[in-house]
């Protein structure tokens, strides 16, 4: 067997990849590595906990990620583990310089000692649209897109990109970057926006949103995304970066009203509140290149998605505690 690390894998993304490469995937065995933040639950692994093997550490700890990589032989990386929320990022910074950034440049340092300058072990860096910026009403973030990021957030995640780049063009080191749109499915933490309005509408509390609710997103139903990962990690090209999106944009008053919707709630729940600093207006991908290389396109349209999402979380309450 294949032994691989996914780091940050009892978050979101990471817990449904798991989930899904170890059902596709039984000739890998992977070892789960992640610190355990507020943001990740080792519970979100239930389903696969048998068959895996799990490691809390912190991707920053040198010493560890090194003894982990001896222990387990490690011959690939699939690198999800980051701090990911921008209102977070706009209040702790710091935090996310050391995670996205230091976090990362620790992985790729302790991988290139142990494989060897040019080895064929695939690291994989996991990032998101957010390092492109903004978009005004039309146009669409291509791999050749200027990096301009807004947040501290995005700006780490940038960092982090460059020096996968780096090492790629320095150490021949085997690396793929894949840059998302807006993930939404089961075990999301409710953070981030969809389950958070959820949980209020639920509550029957006021649902804030962000100046006029106008700001567009690109939405990607995190299962379609865990299939172009894979496609990636195995298919990708040497050194190449991949736009992964879901080609289904939608204001953020839109899903708010599709979630009240749902829930058989009033649209009077909705509060309109100051907008966040540097909020970008929008986010949206095409997807030619993965398409046309890999023959991957997303195939869950959000009417669809937040149906199912929506359910999930009503039969899984616990996640909204």
């Amino acid at each position: 067997m294949k032994n691989i690390v996914v780091t940050g894998a009892a978050g979101f993304i990471g817990a449904n990849f798991a989930e899904y490469f170890v059902k596709k995937h039984p000739e890998y065995h992977i070892i789960v590595v992640d610190k355990l933040t507020y943001a990740g639950k080792k519970e979100n692994l239930r389903n696969v906990i048998n068959q895996i093997d799990f490691e809390q550490a912190d991707i920053c700890d040198f010493d560890k990620m090194t003894e982990i990589f001896d222990k387990y032989n490690v011959e690939g990386v699939i690198h999800f583990a980051a701090e990911s929320h921008v209102d977070n990022s706009i209040k702790t910074p710091f935090i996310f310089t050391q995670t996205n950034v230091l976090g990362t440049h620790t992985l790729l340092e302790v991988a290139k000692r142990k494989w060897g300058e040019g080895s064929p072990n695939k690291f994989m860096h996991i990032s998101t649209d957010e390092v492109y910026g903004a978009l005004g009403e039309e146009g669409y973030f291509t791999e050749t897109s200027p990096i301009n990021p807004s947040s501290p957030y995005s700006a780490s995640k940038a960092s982090s990109d460059l020096l996968v780049k780096a090492y790629h063009e320095t150490f021949k080191m085997n690396v793929n970057i894949t840059n998302c749109s807006n993930n939404y499915g089961p075990y999301q933490h409710h953070e981030k926006l969809i389950p958070h309005m959820i949980k209020l509408a639920l509550n029957n509390e006021k649902l804030p949103v962000y100046g006029t609710g106008k700001n567009i997103r690109d939405w990607l139903y995190v299962e379609d995304h865990c299939e172009a990962i894979d496609l990636v990690f195995h298919k990708g090209r040497n050194g190449e970066r991949y736009n992964i999106g879901g080609h289904n944009e939608k204001r953020n008053i839109e899903i708010v009203k599709l979630i009240l919707q749902r829930l058989g709630k009033p649209e009077s729940l909705i509060t309109y509140v100051e907008d966040r600093k540097g909020h970008d207006y929008r986010y949206a991908i095409d997807p030619t290149k993965i398409s046309t290389e890999l023959g991957w396109l997303p195939k869950t349209k959000f009417e669809e998605g937040i149906v199912k999402t929506i359910d999930w979380y009503l039969a899984n309450p616990e996640w909204l505690k």
